[in-house]
C-alpha cells in the first residue's frame, strides 16, 4: 500500500469512495436521505493536510481535514475536524486502509502544531470505528436521524404548545442558562464563563430557527429549537429540519412531557412538507443521550483524540 498526499486529481476516485460509504450506511439508517451531490472536496487537495491510499494503480482511501483553528472545544490546543465526506475506504482491508492514512496523516497533523483530531465516522462502519479507537480516540458527538411518523405517547391535558414568537424569544432564556450549567458539569464537562455564555446567547436569540414550547399554566416548561440545516452535508437536503437545542426543565421530566413536545414539531413540520428530522448531541450528556437514541437512528460517531503536549515538542 502506497501512501502519497491528496491532490486534485485524486477528487474523483475520492467521490466514489465518498458515495460508496454512504450507500453503506443507508444500508443500516433506512431513514436517510438520497444524496447524489457532496460537498466540494478542492480545499482539502489546498490546504496539504490529506493523505490518499492507493494499491498499484487504483486509490483505496483518503483522509483529509480542515484548516485548524485555535482552542479547539475550548482547551488551548489547536485543533482540526474530518467530516464524513472528507475520508473514506474500500471495504476490503479497510481497517489496514485506516491504520495507514491515520498513520499518514496524524503526523502531518502534529506536525502542524494540531493536537485535537476529530473525525467523524458513520455510525455502523464498525471496522473504521474499531481501528480509531485503537488508536486512542473516543466518542463525542453523534448525529441521528427519524421520519416523521407520529411518536406514540400519552396526552397530557394541561400542556400547550406553540411556535415561541421572535418577540418572546426571552422567556426560554432561564432554560438555556440551565442546559449550559448542565453541559459543564460531570461528565459533560463543556464548561462556558458567563461572559461566554451572555455572548452566545446573544447569538442564539437573534439566529434563524423556530423554537417549540409546551407550556403549563401560560409557563414554558420544555423547548425545542428547529434550523435548516445541521452538521453535515446530510442535513442540508430538501424536506429535512435538524434540532439545534432542547431542554426540560428538571423538575417536569419523566411523566412524557418532552415526548408530546416532539410529537408536536414532528406533527408540525409534518404538515409543512417536511420528509426527515435530524439531531446532533453529544454522546456523554446522558440525558441527551437516552432521549434521542430513544426516538432517533444514528448515522454518525464523530471521534476525538488529544494528543499528548509532549508531542509538539518534538517537531522538527
Amino acid at each position: 500500500m502506497n501512501i502519497v498526499n491528496f491532490e486534485k486529481e485524486h477528487i474523483d476516485a475520492a467521490k466514489a469512495i465518498v458515495l460508496a460509504n454512504y450507500s453503506e450506511e443507508k444500508q443500516f439508517v433506512k431513514e436517510l436521505p438520497d444524496v447524489n451531490e457532496f460537498p466540494n472536496l478542492g480545499e482539502f487537495a489546498e490546504n496539504g493536510l490529506g493523505v490518499a491510499a492507493f494499491e498499484q494503480d487504483k486509490m483505496v482511501g483518503f483522509l483529509c481535514c480542515f484548516r485548524p483553528w485555535e482552542n479547539a472545544f475550548g482547551s488551548t490546543a489547536k485543533g482540526t475536524f474530518s467530516p464524513i465526506h472528507a475520508h473514506g475506504a474500500v471495504a476490503e482491508n479497510r481497517e489496514m486502509i485506516y491504520r495507514r492514512m491515520y498513520q499518514a496523516a496524524a503526523e502531518k497533523w502534529v506536525a502542524n502544531g494540531i493536537a485535537y483530531h476529530a473525525i467523524a465516522m458513520y455510525a455502523h462502519d464498525e471496522k473504521a470505528l474499531r481501528t480509531l479507537f485503537s488508536y486512542g480516540f473516543g466518542l463525542r458527538c453523534v448525529d441521528a436521524v427519524r421520519d416523521m411518523e407520529s411518536i406514540v405517547c400519552l396526552p397530557i391535558q394541561e400542556l400547550q404548545f406553540r411556535v415561541l414568537p421572535k418577540v418572546e424569544i426571552t422567556k426560554i432564556r432561564e432554560m438555556r442558562r440551565q442546559l449550559s450549567a448542565h453541559l459543564g458539569s460531570s461528565p459533560c464537562f463543556m464548561y462556558s464563563r458567563k461572559q461566554e455564555f451572555e455572548n452566545w446567547l446573544v447569538r442564539a436569540e437573534a439566529r434563524n430557527t423556530d423554537v417549540y414550547v409546551a407550556e403549563m399554566n401560560g409557563m414554558p416548561v420544555a423547548f425545542i429549537e428547529v434550523a435548516d440545516d445541521g452538521e453535515n452535508f446530510v442535513t442540508e437536503t430538501a424536506n429535512m429540519k435538524n434540532i439545534c437545542g432542547a431542554f426540560c426543565l428538571p423538575e417536569y421530566r419523566g411523566n412524557g412531557i418532552f415526548a408530546n413536545l416532539l410529537n408536536y414539531v414532528v406533527g408540525t413540520l409534518r404538515q409543512q412538507g417536511i420528509t426527515r428530522l435530524g439531531v446532533d448531541f453529544e454522546s456523554y450528556n446522558p440525558t441527551a443521550s437516552g432521549a434521542w437514541n430513544k426516538y432517533f437512528t444514528p448515522y454518525t460517531h464523530s471521534v476525538v483524540r488529544r494528543i499528548d503536549e509532549c508531542a509538539l515538542h518534538n517537531i522538527e
